[in-house]
């Protein structure tokens, strides 16, 4: 038997005037996600924990079969995985995204303008994570650089209980109503005032603002934690597995639990992802793995920008282009089996993440299945002869047993 996993990241969503009430799901052309809702197992799944922030980092964990209550400590220690750093033990990683504020003349207020600075390439982001390391740096603290806008800062033996607000969701904010809080604060709030100046005299910005484009101008540090001791993924289920995506996190979880990391030039987390390359790579890793967990950012993306046009877009892709592909490619094994679902709704309205129920679809090449009148969007949510998963990394469990 083989298994996949497939994660359109933040598809779900909430009616849109625009659209006449309906979902960007509902509006988008799914052929393919449509036929695994009429013919797979249908249900709903909380993968959010009641008292949990809405991240992908607690929605993954969940849908990887890890109880986010047990094994969750923040979101940077899998983003420090990814890129290759190994924590010790007093070590606090802090997520360090790259962003655009919107000064007030005098400089003495700002608004959160955008959480990726207009989604900053990885070559000039590097430049100034670079700079922002020799300047900010020191014996305790080191930045290193990741992916577009997504970085890291590690201060040995820091502070991990400081309340941190993720910047995507104070899009269009006072930041002063949103900085670090608690225990170290002032180092964190220290580090990201200094940042700006920094930030605002380096070459990389001045040629970005002549070219009309968003200068990443400050840092915003959140999602710490101390280094998880998470069981392997083949010790849980007795699989091997590999995974793909081109955000950090996820690749990062997908370290700890032991999983291949797949490679594909051309991967972004953003619009303009290779969707095909995604698919063909975790076809081939089929032929040596027993299940492959296949990560597409796109749709979370274009949730956070408001953008209903673009998420229409990205979901039709992510159905041709990956779903399409998977499925046809799939048919040269015997048995097979597909987990498709959203890890969390991010609603055009509020461009951010919700802890919500969503939707889900197994399909399995062995068994006969019609559901009269699905299609794979939130109205599966209000079906009656659906599963219903509150516990969200039990859905894994039934995924791989269920017989």
């Amino acid at each position: 038997m083989k298994y996949v996993v497939i994660i359109g990241d933040g598809m779900a969503d909430r009616p849109i005037k625009e659209l006449g009430g309906k979902t960007p799901l509902q509006k988008a052309f799914t052929p393919n996600m449509d036929k695994l809702a009429r013919e797979g197992i249908i249900g709903k799944v909380r993968t959010i924990p009641q008292d949990f922030y809405s991240g992908s980092d607690i929605a993954n964990l969940s849908i990887l079969g890890y109880n986010p209550l047990e094994f969750y400590t923040g979101r940077a220690p899998f983003e420090a995985a990814s890129i290759g750093i190994r924590l010790e033990e007093d070590d606090v990683p802090f997520r360090c995204n790259l962003v655009t504020l919107r000064f007030n003349r005098y400089k003495t207020r700002a608004i959160m303008e955008d959480y990726s600075s207009g989604h900053i390439t990885t070559e000039e982001a590097k430049e100034l994570i670079y700079e922002i390391d020799r300047e900010l740096g020191s014996e305790n603290i080191r930045f290193y650089p990741g992916v577009s806008y997504r970085h890291l800062m590690v201060w040995s033996g820091g502070k991990a209980d400081i309340e941190c607000i993720p910047p995507h969701d104070i899009i269009g904010k006072d930041i002063a109503d949103y900085l670090p809080t608690g225990n170290g604060e002032d180092v964190l709030r220290r580090i990201m005032l200094r940042s700006t100046g920094t930030l605002e005299r380096h070459p990389v910005n001045k040629e970005r603002v002549r070219k009309g484009k968003k200068p990443a101008n400050s840092i915003w540090l959140w999602g710490q934690g101390k280094k998880p001791a998470l069981p392997a993924f083949r010790q849980k289920y007795s699989l091997n597995g590999a995974l793909v995506s081109a955000v950090d996190l996820i690749r990062g979880l997908g370290i700890y639990a032991g999983f291949e990391i797949l490679e594909v030039p051309g991967i972004t987390g953003y619009l303009d992802t290779d969707y095909v390359g995604k698919a063909e790579a975790s076809l081939r890793a089929l032929e040596r793995v027993d299940l492959v967990y296949i990560h597409v950012e796109a749709p979370d993306e274009a949730g956070h920008s408001g953008n209903y046009k673009d998420k229409i877009k990205t979901i039709e892709d992510f159905d041709a282009l990956v779903v399409g592909t998977v499925m046809k490619g799939l048919e040269k094994f015997k048995e097979y089996r597909v987990l498709l679902m959203p890890d969390h709704a991010t609603p055009i309205e509020i461009r951010t993440h919700t802890d919500e129920p969503v939707p889900f679809a197994i399909f399995d090449s062995r068994l006969k299945i019609h559901n009269e009148g699905a299609a794979f969007d939130e109205t599966l949510l209000e079906r009656e002869d659906i599963i219903n998963f509150e516990e969200g990394y039990k859905l894994m469990d039934y995924f791989i047993k269920a017989k």
